[in-house]
Formats: C-alpha cells, structure tokens, sequence
C-alpha cells in the first residue's frame, strides 16, 4: 500500500509516498509558485498512483478545497485530514484543550518522538522539539509520550521584520550593511539585527533544555526542523542535537504505518 504523505504549511507545500514501510524523498514547490489549484494539481502527478492520501494541513480552507479537487481530477483516493486530538498514535495530547494546539506541531512531536524511540515507541526517551520558522515553537514530549506543553515566540527572521517595521532609526541604520556577523558582538546595526535573533532563539532553546530536565529529571533529546534551524543549531553544538527539515512527513509516516 502506498500513501501520499502531504505536509501543507503557510509557504509551501511538502509531500511524500510511503510504502512498503519505507519513505521516499521528499518534494516541496512555494505556494507563491502558482495556484493553489495548479500546485495541487501538479504535486498528484508527481506522485503518481496511490492507495491513501494523508495531510497535515495549516494553510487554511482554500487550500484543503484545492487539495481534494486536485485528488478527484487525479481519481486519487480522498485526503484524510489529520486533526489535533487528545491522543494520538501514542502521544498525549497536552493541552487543556487539545484542538488548540497546532496539528504541523503534534505531527512533528510524532515524528520526533518516535525517531528517538523506535518504529514502535519504546525506547523512552523524552523529546524537545524547536520549530524555527516565521515563528518558533517549542514543544516537550515526555518518555511515556505524553505532550507537556510547549511555547511560541516570533522566529529570527520576524524579530529583525518586526524592529525594521517599528523602529524608524534602526530600519535607517541597518540600511546598505553587512547582514551577517561572526559572533554576538556585531558591528554594524543590519549584522546586530540578525546575530541578536539568531542568539535571542538559541538562549530561549536552552532555557528550554534547562527546564525540561529540571522537569522531567533527565535531559531530552533535542530536534530541530524549520528553515532557520541550521543557523540556530551551529550555536547550540552537536551533542545531543538532531536537525531534521521533514518532520511533519515524518510524523505522517508513522500515522500511515499505524494504520
């Protein structure tokens, strides 16, 4: 059986096919490329044939409209949304009201949680997952697999869009600069910009590694996903440390492998 993995999220959209418990590359086109109708259209093709459609979708109704109209024009089977819940292929659901947590968040807990556990999720072994994108989320699954919680605070690239935009003498001065530096200390305002986002996001993350182990006893494993995750992930060293840009696929995969 083959299932047509598609991860949806605010500026493109990811796809893979998983069979024969094995997961294939993964592809992604920008929404910006075209319509979403065309997009859609042109993902099933690249597929080609499948038994199931999964999808983990954040982009909105207009979006999960194109993506069963582009199912039927292809007489692919119907996408199955996957919804946040309070339990879900083994993980616990935090939240006092699970549907508010955000399904790209506990399909990527999923995804996380059981590539440090194992194909069946026995390993117990917590998981910290950071989503660096437009924002970043922080999420902490626990060794029995239970959400704990998790946070949100605006990513680097809408830290230095949201000073740009209010602030009208540093938006003057970081004009026409250098937009990277070496190090924390910076000398130029557009390089200051970026190295206090890229170091403002690694501090957050390893307050959060303090805190779950303060909480849970044993420091978690730590993954990174999200566009930025390679630039945070060279301030926080390797140890303990794993990147990995599919996450959301991942955790797909293991909703289509339980089912």
């Amino acid at each position: 059986m083959k299932t047509l993995l598609i991860d949806c999220g605010n500026s493109r959209v990811k796809w893979s096919v998983f069979g024969a418990h094995r997961l294939g590359r993964s592809r992604a086109l920008q929404w910006g490329a075209g319509s979403p109708g065309r997009l859609c259209d042109a993902l099933f093709r690249q597929a080609g044939r499948v038994d199931a459609v999964l999808v983990c979708s954040v982009a909105g109704v207009a979006v999960e409209r194109a993506l069963r109209g582009a199912a039927r024009r292809a007489h692919a089977p119907r996408p199955q949304f996957v919804r946040s819940g309070r339990h879900l292929a083994g993980l616990t659901n935090g939240y006092e009201e699970p549907w508010r947590l955000g399904i790209d968040r506990l399909v990527g807990a999923i995804g996380a949680w059981y590539a440090g556990n194992g194909s069946t999720g026995d390993g117990r072994r917590a998981v910290l997952v950071a989503d660096i994108g437009t924002a970043m989320t922080l999420d902490l699954v626990d060794a029995s697999g239970r959400h704990r919680g998790g946070a949100i605070v605006p990513g680097p690239a809408l830290m230095v869009q949201s000073l740009l935009g209010g602030t009208a003498g540093i938006r003057r001065r970081a004009q026409g600069g250098a937009r990277r530096s070496r190090g924390l200390y910076a000398r130029g305002t557009a390089a200051a910009l970026d190295a206090g986002a890229r170091y403002a996001s690694a501090a957050l993350i390893q307050r959060a590694l303090a805190e779950a182990r303060a909480l849970l006893g044993r420091r978690p494993r730590l993954v990174l996903t999200g566009g930025a995750a390679p630039a945070i992930a060279a301030l926080l060293g390797r140890r303990g440390l794993a990147l990995e840009p599919d996450l959301v696929i991942h955790g797909l995969a293991v909703l289509a492998y339980s089912h």
